[in-house]
């Protein structure tokens, strides 16, 4: 279940064997964080899904994500050790989140000084505690509590095993572009080494395309989503944000690059807003580099008997997040 801030998109699955298969789909558009607990009720309601146990995810300002050297020990002793690290690097008191960790990679520097590599994220309590409420309140289980960037990261890591894998060393950037929010996620292979949300999305390019046309926010989405003969007057409009956009996504690049001594080779994009008029021209304008759409439904089987083929379809480019919730529970 992806609960984002302006929809709810929920996908069940069940796990063969030999890989996933979708079998329920359901969305609704909310208005605000208020409607969230009904909105998650009538999903359920009318989708009769035959599971309450769920995977969901997390994002925002509370969501620390830090890649961290640290001194080569064994993963059982590294969880003790982070809580006295931490505090260099979360912006909030320890007590005052959850944190989990990985080892990325455990061979760094020379014998003499063995390091290693280490994933930290840190989620204010509070925000955990409000994702749980909603899940109780709707009746459901939470199994796994998530983060939006990683789940992308699952869903592209995902797509590309069936086609063969991920080769090690490639590094590729996956950029999801949703309502309010755009997720940045850079892969060396299949580890995320670096993560950033970037406050520049959908609701910008609406309120751009308001702007240019004098139109209520309903009226700008709509031109927005389908511009028709009126798409090169909405890529004007939305062109000066979507170059805000491309810059602060280079930026990201720029820190990847300086702080690896890797070049990002591959842009992948996804999101409901991956498909605006101009924005393919203007990334690989601003990157100097591929920009590829993927779609995160590639390659994973559908029950056509339980789902509507076709509107979850039009849904594809927005599933990434909801694609990667789904990969974990392979790892259940």
């Amino acid at each position: 279940m992806d609960i984002g801030s302006s929809e709810i998109k929920v996908l069940e699955v069940m796990d063969g064997g030999s890989g996933l298969t979708l079998t329920g789909f359901a969305s609704t558009k909310i208005g605000s964080q208020n409607e969230t607990i009904f909105a998650i009720k009538e999903i359920l309601r009318h989708a009769a899904f035959k599971t309450k146990r769920v995977i969901t995810s997390v994002s925002g300002r509370s969501v620390i994500v830090r890649y961290v050297t640290m001194a080569q020990m064994p993963a059982e002793d590294l969880r003790q050790a982070i809580k006295f690290e931490a505090d260099k690097y979360i912006p909030f008191e320890v007590d005052e989140v959850v944190m989990d960790t990985q080892i990325l990679e455990d061979s760094l520097g020379d014998s003499s000084s063995p390091e290693m590599k280490v994933l930290l994220v840190a989620v204010r309590k509070s925000l955990v505690e409000e994702h749980l409420h909603l899940l109780q309140e709707a009746g459901l289980q939470s199994s796994i509590i998530d983060v939006d960037a990683f789940a992308i990261g699952n869903a592209f890591e995902m797509r590309a095993r069936a086609q063969g894998g991920l080769p090690a060393e490639k590094v590729v950037a996956l950029i999801d572009i949703g309502a309010n929010k755009t997720n940045i996620n850079i892969l060396k292979g299949s580890i995320s080494y670096f993560t950033r949300e970037v406050y520049l999305a959908g609701n910008d390019f609406t309120e751009a395309v308001s702007r240019k046309f004098n139109l209520d926010t309903q009226e700008a989405e709509r031109l927005k989503c389908a511009p028709a003969e009126q798409a090169p007057e909405v890529e004007e409009a939305i062109l000066p944000t979507l170059d805000d956009l491309g810059n602060e996504i280079q930026l990201s690049f720029d820190y990847f690059e300086n702080q690896f001594d890797r070049v990002v080779e591959e842009v992948y994009i996804s999101g409901g807003s991956a498909q605006l008029p101009g924005l393919q021209r203007a990334f690989e304008g601003a990157f100097e580099k591929s920009v590829v759409f993927w779609n995160p439904l590639e390659n994973l089987e559908v029950r056509p008997d339980r789902i509507d083929v076709k509107t979850l379809n039009q849904y594809a480019g927005q599933l990434a997040v909801t694609i990667g919730l789904a990969s974990r529970v392979r790892r259940w």
